[in-house]
């Protein structure tokens, strides 16, 4: 069966609308941008994973594309929210949702809080539980289009791609405007409160040459969450993983689910 061809559509989610895209057919996987980025960024990945088997979800973040911009006081659990909304309008089960970086604090609370719409979960480049130095300050320097060119390369070279690989693209595509709330929402609530605890099966993903987790933390989510996390690096990728390794990626994320029984 040839998977369903990519489509747009406009969801209604209680107050706010969500520009989601969707392809494919078969269990329903559910793609999260990382911070200040859309989920444009997957579609080389969406595009393998419908290939594979999947009905793959694209929420565009709150404020991108055509979703709602951030309403006053959004939290994670607000972002969260919208990701379940997109699954109930979708499918009549559960699924497999995936986050990239931020993206992945998202897919953790969704589990966390709609437990009955998450088969699995899987946390695409995944930071170290404290951030190393430095890395912040280099990503608000990468994703200000205002800043000068050469430094902005130098930053994403430093704190999202691996040697050797070609950050340009990433020169584009940001959405600076929002850093405020997502900040916000990023702390509320407090990581402290949820960080421990987890529901589904969870596949934590990340580059070899990730400089937001050094190889001493690899293991962190497995050491916090148990037997339901699996572990796997991607080389020669480093924080952005997405466009660097999409063909890894995507081999890995299908056999894990179907290890987990959901493909």
């Amino acid at each position: 069966m040839l998977p369903s061809p990519r489509q747009r559509t406009l969801l209604q989610a209680g107050d706010a609308q969500l520009d989601v895209i969707s392809e494919g057919q078969g269990p329903a996987l559910v793609l999260l941008p990382s911070s200040l980025r859309d989920s444009q960024d997957f579609d080389l990945l969406a595009s393998l994973l419908a290939e594979a088997g999947f009905q793959v979800l694209r929420p565009q973040p709150r404020g991108m594309g055509r979703s709602s911009p951030p309403p006053e006081g959004m939290t994670l659990a607000t972002l969260a929210g919208d990701v379940a909304s997109v699954i109930a309008h979708f499918v009549p089960g559960p699924a497999i949702v995936a986050g990239h970086a931020y993206g992945h604090w998202v897919a953790r609370m969704t589990d966390l809080r709609h437990p009955e719409r998450v088969r699995g979960v899987v946390a695409l480049g995944a930071a170290a539980r404290v951030f190393p130095a430095g890395m912040a300050e280099s990503l608000a320097l990468a994703s200000d289009p205002t800043q000068d060119e050469k430094a902005r390369l130098q930053a994403l070279a430093h704190c999202m791609f691996a040697p050797g690989n070609d950050p340009r693209p990433w020169l584009a595509g940001w959405y600076p405007q929002w850093r405020h709330p997502y900040r916000q929402a990023s702390a509320s609530p407090a990581r402290d409160t949820w960080y421990d605890r987890g529901h589904a099966p969870l596949l934590d993903l990340h580059g070899a040459q990730d400089a937001w987790r050094p190889p001493s933390t690899r293991q962190e989510l497995a050491q916090t969450l148990g037997k339901k996390v699996s572990v796997e690096v991607i080389a020669n990728a480093g924080h952005a993983l997405v466009p660097e390794q999409p063909h890894a990626i995507a081999d890995a994320v299908t056999h894990w689910a179907r290890r987990i029984g959901h493909a």
